[in-house]
């Protein structure tokens, strides 16, 4: 499954938010977008999920342009989940997650045991399977962004866009997603992209970053190879110390800020008085791995 923008253009009224990009998504890995707020992240996410027609260019899925397929073939192969989803007041989860199996539904039919396995699989996985008969409205903020992944993981598409799938979520819930998202791709083979406002959680997570400034690519590619002090404040205007994650050793970015320059500031001077410096820890960073199973049912 491939999909690419080829000199996309988008906008709002007269207002250009992406002009003349080129991307490709890498097949079967995890991508992030990142950049500054009001940047063109989620534009760009809309428009290759065909919610946005561009004003110039094309969103190819499998070679064939977005824009001209029907709804239904498309929402057979993508899924989105946009940032902040509504649903019907009083809605269940299962409900919910059923709605997921439309796309592959002729009218007046009812679910088959296809359909039922796929949505038992999609509550399963994500752990929403004792909340089926909740009402959406009365979960926490971690369940209900479940639950809508489950819906999305229940329409069975080989890529899934998630539209900052973080947002109002505390952090515990947050690495919770996240951690969800990366078996789901490790397990299945899912091209996964999603739109993160946190760096770190960007660089632990994605196989692919792009990153996003002025609705232009400023860089692309494996986070080690795309992060450096030099790209985040190009792109960010934040000076940062790039520095291995204790944890899994990709680049994690730690704000100098106006605290951190008068911190320096004072280290520079008691330096030049010290007799000798402080010593140092050249430990090298850990590593750790999760793995939950995250299979999808076999296919009928």
């Amino acid at each position: 499954m491939s999909l690419r923008a080829e000199d996309l253009s988008v906008a709002y009224d007269d207002r250009t938010v992406i002009r003349d990009l080129n991307l490709e998504i890498p097949a079967g890995q995890v991508t992030a977008i990142v950049g500054p707020n009001a940047c063109g992240k989620s534009t760009l996410l809309r428009a290759l999920a065909r919610l946005l027609a561009p004003t110039a260019g094309a969103v190819l899925l499998d070679g064939e342009q977005i824009h001209r397929m029907r709804t239904k073939e498309v929402a057979r192969r993508l899924g989105l989940l946009p940032q902040q989803p509504v649903a019907p007041e009083g809605l269940s989860v299962e409900d919910l997650v059923g709605r997921g199996r439309y796309p592959h539904q002729r009218f007046m039919q009812q679910f088959s045991d296809a359909d039922e396995a796929q949505i038992e699989w999609a509550l399963e996985v994500t752990a929403t399977a004792a909340l089926r008969r909740r009402p959406l409205d009365e979960l926490s903020g971690g369940q209900r962004q479940r639950a809508w992944i489950a819906m999305a993981l229940a329409q069975d598409t080989d890529v899934l866009l998630l539209d900052e799938p973080t947002t109002f979520l505390d952090l515990a819930h947050q690495v919770d997603v996240l951690d969800l998202v990366s078996e789901l791709n490790e397990r299945s083979g899912k091209t996964i992209v999603l739109v993160l406002h946190d760096l770190n959680q960007a660089c632990r997570y994605a196989h692919h970053l792009i990153a996003l400034k002025d609705g232009e690519v400023w860089a692309r590619g494996d986070p080690a190879d795309v992060i450096s002090a030099q790209l985040v404040e190009s792109v960010f205007g934040l000076r940062v110390a790039v520095v291995p994650d204790p944890v899994e050793g990709t680049p994690m970015c730690v704000p100098i800020g106006r605290v951190g320059r008068r911190m320096a500031d004072v280290g520079e001077a008691g330096g030049a008085a010290a007799t000798a410096p402080p010593a140092r820890d050249d430990s090298a960073p850990g590593h750790a791995d999760g793995d939950r199973a995250a299979q999808p049912p076999a296919a009928s």
